[in-house]
């Protein structure tokens, strides 16, 4: 599986932002996605999971109120929308999927990941 994030950028606090993560390479909708972000000199964390059909989403609770995660299996695509971004928020995104369907927030069990995008939001 290939995955390519877009969507990144500079912006203040308070903006939003829509990530786009195209995958392409095996059945997109047989796989578990999610997002994962990395802000410099910290460890790669959890943000959002979706499970295969897009019935099922699971957020860490720092962005819970404020991001949405969808898919569009006819299109191949994973989305985050961040609204209401706040400083802390920076760091590189990186979308990531797995076969089993069980949704995870762990970075050891995904198979598959993207090159990342940064966002960057200042104050």
């Amino acid at each position: 599986v290939q995955l390519q994030a877009s969507g990144g950028g500079l912006v203040h606090a308070g903006d939003s932002l829509r990530l786009s993560c195209a995958a392409s390479g095996r059945t997109f909708s047989s796989l578990t996605m999610s997002w994962f972000r990395q802000a410099p000199g910290k460890e790669r964390e959890f943000v959002a999971a979706i499970n295969w059909s897009g019935t099922i989403t699971y957020y860490a609770d720092s962005v819970k109120s404020r991001c949405t995660i969808s898919r569009d299996n006819a299109e191949n695509t994973l989305y985050l929308q961040m609204n209401s971004l706040k400083p802390e928020d920076t760091a590189v995104y990186y979308c990531a999927a797995r076969t089993p369907v069980h949704l995870s927030e762990h970075t050891y069990d995904y198979n598959y990941w993207g090159q990342g995008t940064q966002v960057t939001v200042s104050s």
